[in-house]
C-alpha cells in the first residue's frame, strides 16, 4: 500500500468559471480562489506532506486580458502580506519557483521578505509556482549547466555515466532543488493536462483530475483523493 505523498502538487483551475457561474466577475473567483489555498495549505500542514507545489501563475498567463492579470499580481500582493501570521502558526516554510524577475520589483521584495521570515520553520514547506513554465525552468536549468561547465564535465564520461551525471545536475538546478519528485498532482476544473507545469517533477507521478472548481475544492474532497491514492500500487517501471 502507498503511503502519504511526500510531495503534493496541485493544478488550481477554475476560479473563473466559478465565478462565471454565478453570474460574478472573474477576479470574484479569483478572491474566493486565495481563501481556498489557505484551507489546503493548513490541511497538508497537519498531514506527513512535506512539500506542496501550487500553480498560482504560468508564464502563459501573462496572455490574459491586463484587467485580470493586474488583479491577480494586486491579490498576489495581498496574500504575501496578510499571510505570515499563518504560515508561522503552521510552522509552513514559504518558496517561489519560477521566473521571479519577470515579476514587479515590489512583489520581488514580498517574496524575498516572507522567504526569509519562514527560512527557519520546519513543518511543510509550500512552493508557490509565480510566472512559471516547466519548459522555462528547465532552459534556464541548463543556461545555469552550461555557465559552470557541467556538460564539459560529462563529455569526459563514459555515456551511461554522463547522463546519470547530467540527470543529478539539472534535478539539482531546477527551482524545486534537491526535492523530492511529485507523488501526486491534482488538477481541479475538469480540464486533463499538465498545462506545462512540472514536467519533470512529475516523471512518475500519480495523476488526479476533479471535476470540481478550485473554489469548491476543500479538504474533505482532498483527503478521499488521498485515500485513493493510497490505494494504488506505485511500481516506477518495474513489476
Amino acid at each position: 500500500m502507498t503511503t502519504a505523498p511526500q510531495h503534493l502538487a496541485i493544478i488550481m483551475d477554475g476560479n473563473g468559471r466559478w465565478a462565471s457561474a454565478k453570474g460574478k466577475n472573474r477576479t470574484f473567483g479569483h478572491r474566493q480562489g486565495a481563501k481556498v489555498v489557505r484551507e489546503i495549505t493548513q490541511y497538508c500542514a497537519g498531514q506527513n506532506i512535506k512539500y506542496l507545489t501550487l500553480y498560482a501563475f504560468s508564464t502563459e498567463n501573462w496572455l490574459r486580458p491586463k484587467q485580470e492579470v493586474d488583479f491577480l499580481m494586486k491579490l498576489l500582493e495581498h496574500y504575501l502580506q496578510s499571510e505570515l501570521e499563518v504560515y508561522q502558526r503552521n510552522n509552513i516554510r514559504f518558496i517561489v519557483i519560477g521566473d521571479v524577475e519577470g515579476l514587479s520589483k515590489k512583489l520581488q521584495k514580498l517574496i524575498h521578505t516572507m522567504q526569509d521570515a519562514t527560512a527557519q520553520n520546519t513543518g511543510l514547506t509550500q512552493f508557490l509556482a509565480l510566472n512559471y513554465g516547466a519548459k522555462n525552468e528547465i532552459a534556464r536549468s541548463v543556461i545555469s549547466l552550461y555557465e559552470r561547465g557541467v556538460f564539459e564535465q560529462a563529455r569526459r564520461l563514459k555515456r551511461e555515466q554522463g547522463v546519470d551525471y547530467i540527470i543529478k545536475n539539472i534535478e539539482n538546478a531546477l527551482d524545486t532543488r534537491a526535492v523530492s519528485s511529485v507523488d501526486l498532482l491534482i488538477r481541479t476544473g475538469g480540464e486533463m493536462r499538465l498545462s506545462n507545469f512540472l514536467l519533470w517533477q512529475c516523471a512518475y507521478a500519480e495523476l488526479f483530475f476533479t471535476p470540481t472548481l478550485w473554489p469548491d475544492f476543500n479538504a474533505k474532497e482532498l483527503e478521499k483523493i488521498l485515500q485513493e491514492f493510497y490505494q494504488r500500487n506505485r511500481r516506477f517501471g518495474g513489476l
